[in-house]
């Protein structure tokens, strides 16, 4: 793993949708590569690819549960399918085609779910999947990525799809903060340290990794060191990591673009108290469906910004404070 941190604050005008139609063009070169769309080329920037490419793309409507099954069978047939549709579609809808077909029958398959939560923005709460990751991360052997950015898409789609069994990944379609420099390499399974401190550690993933990177940068001002990790990958965990800085710095704050029950919170809070309690607060959806509305009012809204990731690590950071002075 290589990486090179391109963090500025800045949207870099690259939409994420342009990214994943240039990799699958790439993946689809793959002679057992297929793809299959519940009815969303146009809106994922594939459809021109699909056209060019008959024989390899099939857009099977909205019908995701079918096209689950179709997947699971083309995979039975020794082909390497990838399915596309958005983030509540991919899990909620065919979470049963998915188990069974799919994980339980021992296949390969690539779901790809876009627009993950607050992304979703004016689609609204129909839309608005706060729960993928946790469905996806109770399914025995599968991988669940969480994309930060383009640099990191680009790079980490070909591996998923080399990899065996069911992978779920998660990214939104439109232009997002960049995190990485071009060039950067990831391993699936181990989390990049993006910047380093002393008195607490955030552990993000997607959308989160660059608030969280915002976060640092404002209570450093403060005289509050912190390091960043990013879990793009939820499952697996990268335990040793996490942990590691748990014992470096006392408290751990997460942050993601999800529920806080299933996710990324909840598998670290479990790491934690299986082997090494601290401090932990965890930044992200609590007890709400979705809305419509922009993203940046739906951030606010469910607590999901730079502002409220600096808030969690104050909090965090006092505990520790009154957990050592209370030894």
């Amino acid at each position: 793993m290589t990486v090179r941190i391109g963090y500025t604050g800045r949207t870099d005008g690259v939409a994420l949708r342009d990214v994943f139609a240039r990799v699958l063009a790439r993946i689809g070169e793959d002679p057992d590569f297929v793809y299959l769309d519940a009815d969303l080329m146009s809106s994922v920037g594939t459809r021109d690819w699909a056209l060019a490419h008959p024989d390899k793309a099939f857009n099977m409507g909205v019908a995701e549960a079918d096209m689950m099954g179709v997947a699971a069978g083309l995979a039975a047939a020794g082909f390497r399918p990838l399915v596309q549709t958005f983030g509540p579609f991919a899990s909620r809808r065919c979470f049963d085609q998915v188990f069974l077909s799919v994980a339980y029958s021992g296949r390969d398959l690539t779901v790809i779910g876009t627009d993950p939560g607050v992304t979703a923005a004016f689609n609204g709460g129909t839309h608005m999947p706060f729960e993928d990751m946790a469905l996806y991360r109770a399914i025995p052997g599968a991988t669940v990525l969480d994309m930060a950015d383009a640099v990191q898409l680009e790079a980490v789609l070909p591996l998923a799809y080399r990899q065996a069994g069911l992978k779920y990944i998660r990214f939104g379609r439109k232009p997002v903060l960049p995190v990485y420099a071009s060039g950067s390499t990831f391993d699936i399974g181990r989390a990049p340290c993006l910047r380093e401190g002393r008195d607490a550690t955030i552990v993000a993933s997607g959308l989160l990794v660059a608030e969280s990177l915002a976060a640092a940068d404002r209570l450093a001002a403060e005289g509050l060191s912190v390091t960043v990790l990013d879990a793009f990958c939820i499952k697996p965990l990268d335990g040793e990591a996490i942990l590691a800085w748990a014992g470096r710095t006392g408290a751990l704050v997460t942050a993601e673009n999800h529920n806080v029950i299933g996710g990324l919170g909840s598998a670290v809070a479990e790491l934690l108290a299986e082997h090494g309690p601290c401090p932990l607060e965890r930044v992200g959806v609590r007890e709400a469906f979705g809305e419509v509305g922009p993203q940046d009012y739906l951030q606010r809204r469910f607590g999901l910004t730079a502002d409220d990731v600096a808030d969690a690590v104050r909090r965090v950071v006092l505990r520790k404070a009154g957990a050592a002075a209370g030894q």
